[in-house]
């Protein structure tokens, strides 16, 4: 009988926390979903990799490793599954990683990130709507994404479309690294001049430093620090992504879609 495995691909974090809330629950969901798979974890980021190695002496696979790993394990049927938002360098970088691996194994099969297809947007955009409080006139949600050089991070502004198509035209999306930066997004948020509250939730799978400290941190170039000094009421919901099951789905179907 083949060995079939099942890889679970992640930027990574170093947040005991949000690890177990986020990317330990998506990797549950995908163990359940593919009981038949040996279930095994890679983080691409390598400062996230020397971290936890010099601070808490855990070695975890990049994905190199892993792949050599499972190969020499005797595994033929490989699903690589990440748990990345667009398909932006870290994604790429797996892909040409695990593509020199292609020839160990029998079947090779990449599931795509939550942000891929056009309809992606609309069903990210309906499984958070789930969540979200009522839309209110006085009242906006500004989400947090990660950013990138990458043309991937087009997806941004493509995510805050998808969520005013879907009837949430006080949703708005930035990024801490990218375009639309926090600048753009407040001069959107300028625009609905009865806005006196603000939400501010992350748009990335884990809820790790960019949301503790950049989104929701009490240093004064925080997001939530700067509107204050506006004049919003601020609240922050630091909530990762892999922590709503109807997220987590989402991925599961990219994987589902990928093994087919």
């Amino acid at each position: 009988m083949e060995g079939k495995a099942l890889l679970a691909v992640s930027f990574g974090t170093t947040h005991e926390d949000t690890l177990e809330k986020n990317i330990a629950a998506i990797e549950r969901d995908l163990a359940a979903a593919f009981p038949e798979r040996t279930l095994r974890r890679a983080f691409t980021s390598g400062m996230v990799l020397r971290r936890w190695k010099k601070e808490r002496g855990v070695e975890i696979d990049d994905v190199p490793a892993a792949l050599e790993r499972l190969a020499g394990e005797g595994y033929t049927d490989l699903l690589l599954q990440p748990t990345h938002v667009v398909n932006g360098e870290e994604y790429h970088k797996m892909l040409q990683q695990a593509e020199r691996f292609r020839d160990r194994f029998d079947r090779l099969a990449v599931g795509a990130p939550l942000l891929t297809a056009a309809e992606d947007y609309l069903d990210l955009g309906r499984a958070l709507m789930e969540v979200l409080p009522s839309k209110a006139e006085e009242r906006a949600v500004l989400y947090m994404g990660h950013g990138s050089e990458h043309q991937a991070n087009s997806a941004y502004a493509l995510m805050e479309y998808a969520f005013h198509d879907l009837g949430r035209s006080d949703v708005i999306v930035g990024t801490v690294e990218g375009y639309p930066n926090f600048d753009a997004a407040l001069r959107r948020l300028k625009e609905r001049p009865a806005v006196r509250g603000v939400e501010l939730r992350p748009l990335m799978t884990v809820a790790g430093d960019h949301a503790k400290n950049d989104l929701a941190g009490e240093e004064e170039d925080s997001w939530k620090s700067r509107l204050e000094g506006m004049g919003y009421q601020v609240s922050c919901v630091l909530t990762g992504l892999g922590e709503y099951p109807q997220v987590r789905a989402l991925f599961v179907d990219h994987a589902r879609k990928a093994q087919a």
